[in-house]
């Protein structure tokens, strides 16, 4: 109550603040005689933690539901490399590929059951999504909202379309305010995506006790780990721009204290694709987000293979905060969303945004954008397929596809933090233009539905594209697995080499491992001076990925073109 009472109090002055108090601790399952107190700044993850990001339907059999699907391609393919499991929205929904959820108490029937849910979280830790900024025009919430129910008059945020509203930032063009004719006749309903997903009111305060009882339940059914999609929109405020108001980050610190009373190993992760520093807020005094997506990554990464030059990857790493304990990075390269181009923001110019762009619509990319200020269009994101990104560089299409690849996932497998990794980069799929061309919706071109029994053969082949890629992959991962350096919260400094090499040194939280890694993100041969590196001359030192000593410290190496070096003390 000390932690929660001066929150609520803040949240919803006009409430009785002990009484909420008591209804949102019951609500959460929140036990007072067996309640443990939370550590602070306790890390519930270390080096062997890697998530998968996939759909409930990514892998299909016919006759089979598709989330027992999953859980046999995983135990199969996948269960030495993961331990954490983000299944995107699994409930029924509207559109938008799940997050315009019309039932958050079911799982969608065509994916499974709940029972599906919680056989995959005795072998992994499931991420389940929270997507409460909105929910579906079809929820039984607007429904009875649109019936006139009293219950539901305020659960959702109204405004005049006669309010200046240009203030407001949105991820999308579409007009904010959708015309709706109600019993209690007509309202004009807030939509920060889209007509079809309609923003809760997080100021009334029984939508906040709904939501947690929903987060209840789905600790019931297995969830530890929550990731709370589109935050930064959560509260509206006419006059600003609607985005990181502090009643979101209070309302996020709220939502955490009552898990992790619940269930002290719970993490949550906050989704704000946004610039860094707005970004990096949401892990509030590490009382709120455990962990931030680490969204410039993608952008920056893929710019430094297209361009070879790694000069703004290792500015933006040099200027990244080391995490305080009990809060980490997650680290992506690619998702069930495009490469989002606002993270690159202030990092990249405008040109080399462009540039880009133009090379990864030759590799068949699609763009999505987004309204800003006073309407304006400009890029939100790049859809494409992480594999096919990796085709060529800005001078076009080469032999080197599956050496970028690898490349990159050396880099985010390495690099401070929990790696997250997509499931169609694991399996290399390349751009879905038959869904794309069904559905004109630009993320589908990266939202494959693999039939098992056409995938199988292919990772069995070790020839194929796919094959190969995992291969790599799942060998990195199993190297990273045994190393302390790469703990998520492990020391990380950013090497000072030629623009076409990236480094970083990661030392051990006991400080007796360190691994110096470094990568060439160009075509051609590069040169590495050890003299650059600090290896103590009282230790022996191995190239871990090659397992070759490294005899002569103040030597060279030459790293082939997207080679990647885990130069280590330690093995």
């Amino acid at each position: 109550m000390e932690r929660i009472v001066p929150l609520i109090e803040s949240l919803y002055p006009q409430s009785d603040a002990l009484e909420l108090a008591q209804r949102l601790t019951a609500i959460s399952a929140i036990d007072a005689q067996t309640v443990q107190l939370p550590v602070p700044h306790k890390s519930h993850w270390d080096q062997q933690d890697i998530m998968l990001i996939t759909y409930g339907d990514s892998i299909i059999s016919e006759g089979e539901k598709p989330l027992h699907t999953l859980k046999t391609m995983l135990d199969n393919n996948l269960q030495e490399s993961v331990s954490m499991v983000h299944i995107l929205p699994y409930y029924p929904y509207s559109s938008d590929g799940g997050f315009a959820v019309s039932d958050y108490e079911k799982i969608n029937p065509q994916l499974g059951d709940w029972h599906d849910v919680t056989e995959i979280s005795h072998g992994y830790r499931i991420m389940a999504d929270l997507v409460v900024n909105h929910c579906s025009s079809e929820h039984p919430w607007f429904k009875a909202f649109i019936d006139g129910d009293s219950t539901y008059e305020d659960f959702f945020v109204q405004a005049s379309p006669d309010e200046d509203l240009s203030a407001v930032v949105r991820p999308r063009t579409t007009p904010l305010l959708r015309h709706t004719i109600t019993k209690n006749g007509d309202k004009y309903v807030w939509c920060t995506f889209s007509h079809d997903q309609i923003d809760l009111n997080f100021a009334n305060p029984d939508v906040f006790i709904e939501v947690m009882r929903l987060i209840a339940m789905y600790i019931d059914y297995g969830a530890s780990i929550f990731r709370l999609d589109a935050i930064g929109f959560l509260w509206k405020e006419i006059g600003t721009s609607c985005i990181h108001l502090p009643q979101t980050h209070q309302a996020i610190q709220l939502m955490r204290a009552l898990i992790e009373y619940r269930l002290p190993t719970a993490i949550i992760i906050t989704e704000t694709n946004v610039p860094k520093k707005e970004n990096l807020t949401y892990f509030g005094n590490a009382n709120e987000a455990h962990m931030v997506y680490n969204f410039s990554l993608p952008p920056l990464l893929i710019n430094a293979m297209l361009s070879g030059s790694a000069r703004h990857l290792k500015t933006w790493l040099m200027s990244m905060p080391p995490a305080q304990m009990g809060t980490t990075y997650l680290n992506f390269i690619a998702s069930h969303d495009g490469i989002g181009v606002r993270p690159a923001e202030g990092i990249l110019d405008p040109e080399e945004i462009q540039n880009m762009i133009h090379s990864l619509q030759s590799f068949g990319a699609k763009v999505s954008w987004r309204a800003g200020l006073n309407g304006e269009k400009s890029p939100y994101e790049i859809n494409i397929s992480l594999i096919d990104a990796f085709k060529g560089t800005h001078e076009g299409e080469d032999e080197y596809q599956v050496a970028r690849m690898l490349c990159a996932h050396a880099i985010a497998i390495a690099l401070e933090g929990v790696p997250a990794i997509y499931i169609h980069s694991f399996l290399a799929t390349e751009n879905d233009y038959e869904t794309l061309a069904k559905t004109e919706h630009n993320r589908d071109i990266n939202r494959k539905k693999w039939p098992l029994e056409e995938l199988q053969p292919l990772l069995d082949d070790p020839q194929s594209l796919h094959a190969q890629v995992l291969s790599g992959m799942k060998g990195l991962i199993e190297l990273r697995k045994k190393q302390a350096a790469f703990h998520p919260n492990a020391t990380q400094f950013t090497l000072h080499l030629d623009d076409g090499l990236f480094g970083f040194w990661r030392q051990s939280l006991m400080r007796n491992q360190s691994i110096f890694v470094v990568n060439n993100v160009t075509n051609q041969p590069q040169v590495l001076n050890l003299t650059q590196l600090n290896l103590i001359d009282m230790d022996e030192w191995k190239e871990l990925i090659s397992g070759q000593m490294i005899e002569d410290l103040y030597g060279q190496i030459t790293l082939a073109p997207y080679q990647t070096v885990w130069i280590s003390n330690l093995w």
